[in-house]
């Protein structure tokens, strides 16, 4: 048995033991924003995350246990007549159709209605009204008119292609191809490979370049969600053939900011500057993506191999335990996003609180050793 497999999953199954399983759907002990800006719990992306990774691992080992959590987290949310009342389908905010794969599987998974209801609601009375730049594609929030984030990619476009299968309408694959090709034209630098966390049409943020309309930084996590949903399209509708071609683009082109250690960088390409440092969760996220490619025949056995590396860094380098053995991740950006104060400079993503046990490290831990756990099961 490989040792790294052994360490991995240790750890995977410590977290789920003696942290994810005894988390209180409304107070989750991986959800640091909440506990550190004593916000009141809602429905929320970086929850659905965790959620979607326990979902990916009941998949593999058939764990009751894990179902029934996801179905009492889920439920803490979603109420006996399909409706989430701490969502406002108005705000148009992409990250809360994130969960929307969820509610599908535990749709498929219980036959329960009120969970086809509630993605059904997300999809007629958000994503159909979403607000759409002239080039065609969604803004990222109602809050921000005329902005692409990359990080709408995993939010929505996995469920659209989901939703599209289940409902025979090729008009949403469509959708996904054409905005797709907007986000590679448009954000893509052609001399790293790499995107630009914002894109605002307009060129009137404090962010944006005036000529271009693009935010002044490559940002990891935003790259790295950008990757994994690039990847579950990949697997979601093979026949997408930009997400193929973006996701192997993308991921050789990540492959040249990895660091000696196997990790990747706050700021890939900033290695200069002396606050950057080795990121956790978009450095998992890559992990992810790169042998998860490799699985579905996109990318050859190095880009496995990269993946593997990467996760094993983090394993080694980036995790802990507490004295009951509870696992602790390093080095995760808590926050990071573009306007209300945040200028987009490497200066701001560099302020950023850097925090531990945070879903959306954690998740994309679990996320990388699903693809490790197909590799040797």
């Amino acid at each position: 048995m490989d040792k790294l497999y052994e360490n991995v999953e240790k750890y995977a199954n410590d977290y789920i033991n003696k942290f994810i399983l005894k988390s209180e759907p409304l107070s989750p002990l991986w959800n640091r924003e909440n506990f550190l800006f004593k916000k009141i719990p809602k429905w929320n992306y970086a929850d659905s995350c965790i959620i979607r990774a326990l979902i990916m691992l009941y998949e593999l080992d058939s764990d009751g246990r894990l179902v029934d959590f996801a179905k009492k987290f889920t439920d803490a949310y979603v109420d006996q007549n399909g409706e989430i009342p701490t969502v406002k389908y108005s705000d148009f905010n992409l990250d809360n159709i994130n969960g929307c794969r969820n509610l599908i599987w535990l749709f498929r998974e219980t036959g329960q209605l009120k969970y086809k209801t509630a993605y059904e609601n997300l999809f007629n009375y958000q994503l159909l009204r979403q607000p759409r730049l002239k080039c065609g594609n969604f803004s990222h929030k109602a809050i921000y008119p005329n902005q692409v984030w990359l990080d709408g990619v995993y939010m929505a476009f996995p469920f659209m292609a989901e939703y599209s299968l289940l409902s025979g309408n090729d008009g949403i694959l469509d959708d996904i191809d054409s905005q797709l090709k907007n986000i590679q034209r448009i954000m893509r630098d052609e001399k790293t490979g790499l995107y630009y966390h914002g894109y605002d049409e307009s060129r009137l943020t404090d962010w944006s370049d005036k000529k271009t309309g693009l935010s002044k930084e490559f940002w990891l996590r935003s790259i790295g969600w950008l990757c994994a949903g690039l990847a579950d399209l990949c697997e979601i509708v093979p026949k997408l053939e930009i997400s193929q071609k973006m996701l192997k683009e993308l991921l050789s082109s990540l492959r040249n900011f990895l660091t000696p250690e196997n990790m990747l960088l706050q700021l890939p390409t900033r290695g200069e500057l002396q606050k950057n440092y080795p990121e956790t969760s978009g450095t998992l996220l890559f992990a992810y993506s790169a042998m998860k490619s490799n699985r579905l025949g996109i990318t050859k056995d190095e880009f496995f191999q990269d993946g593997k590396n990467a996760l094993l860094s983090v394993t080694e380098n980036y995790m802990d335990c507490l004295p009951d053995g509870t696992p602790v991740l390093k080095n995760i950006c808590l926050m990071g996003g573009l306007g209300m104060g945040r200028d987009g400079t490497a200066e701001y993503y560099l302020s950023e609180t850097i925090t531990e046990n945070d879903a959306k490290g954690i998740a994309p831990f679990l996320m990388a050793y699903s693809e490790l756990k197909r590799k040797f099961r």
